[in-house]
């Protein structure tokens, strides 16, 4: 059965994206810890992050890499987190989170609601950023 990030990477479920390639995709999450919180996540659905090809690795955390220089502009944090916890969903993903305080990452934290135009508008300037 197929990830729900392979749902929303094909379209069958909505995503908020934020950069799309031949490899991997961005998009917000819904359940974020932090404003600007989102996942990068490779298209081919491989549970850890461990099993990754080198080369598929080596993309996500580039594109990773960007995307925390556009948070850091857009969103005026003073720094990004990198998470890769992999429980939530059997599918590798990278949570790139701007962060102000270690509190700023604690899963602890995570919204059950979300504003989806704040998300959008999140996603519009990020996107721009990385143009």
């Amino acid at each position: 059965m197929a990830s729900v990030f392979t749902k929303i990477i094909a379209g069958e479920l909505p995503g908020t994206f934020v950069y799309t390639d031949d490899v991997c995709v961005a998009f917000m999450t819904i359940n974020p810890i932090a404003r600007g919180h989102l996942l990068v996540v490779p298209r081919v659905e491989i549970d850890q992050w461990t099993d990754l090809p080198d080369d598929i690795s080596q993309h996500c955390f580039a594109v990773a890499k960007r995307i925390a220089h556009a948070q850091k502009k857009v969103l005026q944090c003073e720094r990004v987190a990198l998470i890769i916890a992999g429980f939530e969903v059997p599918h590798c993903h990278l949570h790139i989170i701007p962060a102000t305080t270690i509190a700023d990452v604690s899963f602890d934290n995570a919204a059950t609601r979300v504003d989806f135009d704040d998300l959008a508008l999140i996603a519009r300037n990020l996107s721009a950023e990385l143009s």
